[in-house]
């Protein structure tokens, strides 16, 4: 893995692929500065060695030209975090992209526009990514939130810089992460798996049973394997179709010594909102007209338990619907324990929209040791793939 710390930045210009795709509300301001403090530390430390740094991200999906998704709204945002003028390009490629950055003299930062006005930026396209690769003498990939995309900025630019490429602060630490959990991680090794489908989720689990010791099932998942060991679901999500699957799951567990932890009591409503009237049942018990919507007070406390045994911990989607407070307990609590755990020396790491959401929103994320910033980049990491991206840096 080559880093920061393995090329000289002093009078070079690095062409950093960053991830600034970040949420911007109906008056162009940005929402959710994380993504452009997580590549903070990449940025402040090519300046520092007299580099200049031309900044390439993409920002939702545009068809072509959209100047709705314009970079040039989060100019402003960049600028306060940097600390740091920030000059805008707005084009990416071409003769006026080229000068711009041949312009910027040692510690200067330029933003180009957004890449994905151009459909070679996803396309891939060879001739694309050599005017991005004009742009700098150095390429530096720090965007772990787009590594799994054999797109022009984030892998075939990449062959036009030979030995001066390296891993960004930013996916270096993200590629670390992981391996703690796929490779290196110290037993007992906990992965939670929440979210609403196990069809969804499938490729990761079988992937994890060869890594964890301990395999916690939360959120809708759960509903399938209940219905699959013949338990009364009610209401509850639920994919039949995929019982067989859950139960020869249970077997593979069994097979490799991996122990697999359900609810064993579940918080219901008797319909699906913040204001349902709510009972707490046995998992496999039940009733019609009642879903299954957060983990029960007896699974809280055995989960906790668990939690606290264990030495490295993946948490990946939430054990209810905690985006309805009356149903976010069982979120919550296990967010504590992991915070817990990690106190007292354990490794965590979070990744996934709303486990990564969950952990914001209830203030728990100070107390986790690493939260990916990666969604499907991180899915397809732990369910084994290499990433493009990634491999684009190792050639």
């Amino acid at each position: 893995m080559r880093t920061l710390n393995d090329l000289s930045f002093a009078n070079q210009r690095a062409v950093i692929r960053v991830d600034f795709n970040v949420p911007i509300n109906e008056n162009g301001d940005v929402t959710d500065r994380t993504r452009i403090e997580a590549a903070k530390p990449t940025i402040d430390y090519i300046r520092a060695q007299g580099g200049s740094c031309v900044l390439l991200s993409h920002l939702g999906r545009p068809k072509g030209v959209d100047l709705s998704q314009s970079l040039q709204k989060i100019v402003a945002s960049v600028t306060e975090v940097l600390e740091t003028p920030i000059q805008f390009c707005p084009t990416t490629v071409g003769e006026d992209a080229e000068k711009k950055a041949q312009n910027l003299g040692p510690g200067e930062v330029l933003l180009m526009e957004n890449l994905r006005f151009h459909p070679e930026e996803t396309e891939g396209e060879l001739s694309f990514s050599k005017q991005l690769a004009q742009l700098g003498t150095i390429y530096v990939n720090d965007a772990f939130g787009t590594a799994h995309r054999a797109h022009a900025s984030t892998t075939i630019m990449a062959q036009f810089f030979n030995e001066n490429k390296c891993f960004g602060a930013l996916l270096e630490k993200e590629v670390l992460a992981i391996e703690k959990v796929m490779k290196t991680g110290v037993s007992p090794i906990l992965a939670i798996i929440g979210g609403a489908k196990v069809s969804s989720k499938i490729t990761i689990i079988e992937s994890l049973l060869e890594k964890v010791d301990h395999l916690l099932i939360g959120g809708g998942m759960v509903y399938t394997f209940t219905k699959a060991l013949g338990g009364s679901v009610g209401n509850s999500i639920c994919e039949p179709e995929y019982c067989d699957y859950a139960l020869t799951l249970i077997e593979k567990a069994k097979a490799k010594g991996v122990k697999i932890h359900l609810p064993v009591d579940v918080v219901a409503g008797d319909s699906f909102s913040n204001e349902a009237n709510q009972k707490t049942f046995d998992v496999m018990e039940i009733p019609d007209g009642w879903e299954a919507m957060d983990a029960g007070p007896k699974s809280i406390q055995q989960f906790d338990e668990l939690v606290l045994n264990c030495k490295t911990i993946l948490w990946n989607g939430p054990l209810g619907v905690f985006e309805f407070p009356a149903f976010a307990k069982g979120t919550i609590a296990i967010g504590e324990s992991i915070g817990q755990a990690t106190k007292g020396g354990a490794f965590s790491l979070v990744g996934g929209g709303d486990s990564v959401a969950a952990v914001k929103q209830f203030g728990l994320a100070s107390k986790m040791s690493y939260i990916s910033t990666g969604g499907g980049a991180m899915l397809e990491s732990l369910e084994g793939k290499s990433l493009p991206g990634i491999e684009a840096l190792q050639d």
